[in-house]
């Protein structure tokens, strides 16, 4: 059976022996009705460690962002996002479906956003227009490569937001990538949102879940369309466990993937039909163009699956690698072989 390095994403992320043992081990009770200990022990954790008053467990990052808009907004409102954000581009139209409200996505540097473009699209509403009501940011961000967003470009619409009296929700599925990446403490990133949300199940390796923190009124109405969506979980106990120690145990170590990205960028950058700029590549994500004269992105793909390396192709012929917890140095010397043999032919 092959044996695969599977850098198609942190979500692929096993959960560790501590973590099982977590689940085996934890004290349950019906989260719904409010009285399952461990899920209520994650939540505080959570809510003290991102500097808000409360939080709530969902079951992933996109019911997370999906409750927030929907806390936040009326219908009829606009959202103002990034416009390769993932909550805009990968998240199957959540803002049009769920909230019903209307993206405004702008264009970014590597996911900041030019404050003053942001200002100028926050509009009043008449009979022809809509709110501006929320205005949304990734950090890290995804499509950008796993890029950190400055944080003078957060403050900056975090002023502009508090002067227009609009909402700001933060995308922080890897939020504490960039954590690691800038020595910047999570509670200063938990400042800039109203509200703030972070998985637990990419590199943090939990299995299951995501944390969207906020207001305790916010959070209280975040139950309620929890429960409407169908993310109202019994005894979820045994979920939030591991979450748990992906908290106390598994964050300091995200700067190790962070270092084998950049190792891996800086080694493949020169291959034929690489357009890569290392300079980039600020936590886990490599994401990098593919033109090669002989060889397809797909060929590429099954070529390095033959060599027992999985990655995914993203839009605009480029491809993409994440690592984590699972790709170690051994992962990462076989995906750089795994290159070479196939480009330098």
């Amino acid at each position: 059976m092959t044996q695969y390095s599977d850098f198609r994403s942190d979500t692929v992320t096993r959960p560790t022996e501590n973590m099982r043992k977590a689940m085996a081990a934890a004290e349950v009770g019906d989260d719904v009705l409010g009285d399952d200990p461990t899920v209520q022990k994650l939540e505080s954790i959570a809510a003290d460690m991102i500097g808000k008053e409360a939080a709530v467990y969902v079951p992933s990052g996109t019911m997370a962002n999906s409750i927030a808009i929907k806390c936040w907004t009326n219908e009829l409102d606009e959202v103002i996002v990034e416009e390769r954000a993932h909550l805009y581009n990968m998240e199957s139209t959540h803002m049009t479906f769920i909230a019903r409200v209307t993206p405004r996505p702008l264009s970014s540097n590597r996911g900041a956003m030019n404050p003053e473009e942001v200002e100028r699209n926050i509009r009043k509403p008449s009979v022809h227009i809509p709110r501006t009501s929320l205005i949304c940011i990734e950090n890290t961000h995804n499509n950008w490569s796993g890029a950190v967003v400055p944080m003078e470009n957060l403050k900056a619409i975090r002023e502009i937001a508090d002067r227009h009296d609009v909402k700001v929700h933060f995308d922080g599925a890897r939020v504490f990538n960039a954590c690691h990446a800038t020595g910047i403490p999570v509670k200063e990133y938990g400042k800039i949102g109203d509200s703030l949300m972070f998985c637990l199940s990419k590199g943090l390796s939990a299995p299951v879940g995501s944390v969207l923190t906020g207001p305790k009124d916010f959070v209280d109405y975040a139950r309620r369309i929890r429960k409407a969506l169908g993310g109202g979980m019994r005894q979820v106990g045994v979920l939030a466990a591991p979450g748990i120690v992906a908290l106390t145990e598994m964050v300091d170590r995200l700067k190790e993937d962070h270092i084998r990205a950049k190792k891996l960028a800086l080694t493949i950058q020169d291959l034929p039909g690489i357009d890569l700029n290392p300079d980039h590549i600020d936590t886990n994500i490599v994401i990098f163009g593919f033109k090669h004269p002989e060889i397809s992105i797909p060929d590429f793909l099954e070529k390095l699956k033959e060599r027992g390396i999985l990655a995914l192709a993203t839009t605009g012929e480029r491809i993409r690698f994440i690592t984590h917890k699972d790709i170690d140095d051994k992962n990462l010397e076989k995906a750089i072989s795994g290159f070479q043999e196939i480009l330098s032919r």
